[in-house]
């Protein structure tokens, strides 16, 4: 099963390239074999025109995850890549210190991971990754973990550092799933597809920085790469061409019923009245971009929404869900999940061949297996069993693993 496909990308001196996409795209993978921790099966990485093959120095990499360890202080902490590299004690020393000072810790060297803020640990991953004087930072996902407000001061206090040249960053590779994060802070914008992972489109951001995200040029670019990432095409596909149909073996996004509801029923009522601009819609609902491009897309697959330009609208159906009372929508609900989502048929009809109307989950989860990644098959059959149960299709005992059909048809 390939995770990524036809992938070729540089990375200049002097740039933050920010890589953006769905979950499941393979952006974290991608960064991992950049950083030499995983060995593509084919194809290869290069770095300062030498190969890369286990960890490359040079290269360091923050974590999503704070990843520190609970029984080492801060100074600790930071002081274990340096160690590894053999760096006299004296020097090793020296060099913690000066990281924790310029990464905003100065203070904290003797406190342990416990005692620590988000933001602080995530400064301390900082630290250790910039001790060791990388040319190449990679950033997986570094601020999602974090509460809004510590998130825009570790950016800010980050992209302060870079521009005046304060850290020996030549170049930043920075993985996020947040449109406005990438905009604020790169120089260049790679839009990862799926199934498998491979790049879709290349945005050159030509903002000065320090960047003001209610300028026109902002949002003009948020929503350019709203309307990108929303078409699913790839190079060479018009983005205005008609969606694919859901196959057998396409990931779903895992998204419950009662959430799909709720936007059908926001986008129904003021001020939208069924249409919606994407990134006004992401700042009015506060729920973070990837969780809207997981709802949009489970809307757009069931038939109750369509996706054009960065605008979502509500289709005839989604607009008479929105109105219907409950059981109203069930009906509707289970109607389009069997017409739309090609594996909720296929459990329908399973249980309605065999005796009883019963079949264990293993038998659903290996046949997926076979045809996708455990993760993603995990995700599909999670995302129809929830699905199914709401729409009254079949039941699913957990205790048992067992699904079964309450009314046989």
């Amino acid at each position: 099963m390939k995770v990524l496909d036809d992938i070729s990308l540089y990375l200049r001196e002097g740039e933050i390239v920010g890589m953006l996409g769905r979950s499941g795209s393979g952006k974290s993978t991608l960064l991992r074999i950049i950083a030499g921790l995983i060995h593509p099966t084919e194809g290869a990485v290069s770095f300062k025109s030498e190969p890369v093959s286990g960890e490359a120095l040079g290269i360091a990499m923050v974590f999503q995850t704070f990843a520190l360890f609970p029984w080492l202080t801060v100074l600790e902490n930071v002081e274990l890549g340096l160690e590894a590299l053999g760096v006299p004690e004296k020097e090793m020393r020296k060099r913690a210190l000066a990281a924790i000072d310029l990464i905003g810790l100065d203070g904290y060297e003797s406190a342990y991971p416990r005692e620590l803020s988000g933001g602080m640990k995530q400064r301390v991953g900082f630290a250790r990754a910039l001790v060791v004087n990388p040319s190449l930072l990679l950033m997986d996902e570094p601020f999602s973990a974090l509460d809004v407000l510590t998130a825009e001061t570790l950016k800010t206090d980050f992209l302060d550092l870079w521009i005046e040249r304060k850290v020996p960053l030549k170049s930043v590779l920075l993985v996020t799933h947040n449109i406005e994060e990438a905009v604020l802070m790169s120089d260049r914008i790679l839009i990862m597809g799926a199934n498998p992972g491979h790049i879709a489109a290349e945005i050159k951001v030509d903002l000065r920085h320090p960047r003001d995200r209610q300028s026109g040029a902002f949002s003009a670019m948020v929503e350019q790469i709203y309307r990108l990432m929303t078409s699913g095409a790839r190079p060479g596909v018009s983005p205005a061409a008609k969606p694919a149909e859901v196959g057998m073996y396409d990931k779903l996004p895992r998204v419950s019923p009662n959430q799909l509801a709720g936007l059908m029923e926001q986008l129904a009522a003021a001020p939208y009245h069924g249409r919606a601009d994407l990134p006004q819609l992401d700042a009015d609902l506060g729920l973070g971009t990837e969780e809207i491009l997981h709802l949009v897309e489970a809307l757009r697959m069931l038939g109750f929404a369509e996706v054009a330009e960065g605008d979502i609208h509500l289709t005839a159906a989604g607009k008479i869900f929105a109105e219907a009372d409950t059981q109203k929508r069930k009906q509707i609900f289970a109607e389009h999940l069997i017409a739309s989502i090609p594996l909720a048929e296929f459990v329908r009809r399973v249980l309605q061949s065999r005796p009883g109307n019963h079949a264990p989950r293993i038998r659903f989860l290996t046949q997926l297996e076979d045809n996708m990644t455990e993760v993603d098959a995990e995700e599909a059959l999670s995302a129809v069993t929830s699905w199914g149960r709401y729409a009254e299709l079949f039941a699913y005992d957990d205790n048992n693993e067992t699904y079964s059909l309450e009314n046989p048809a």
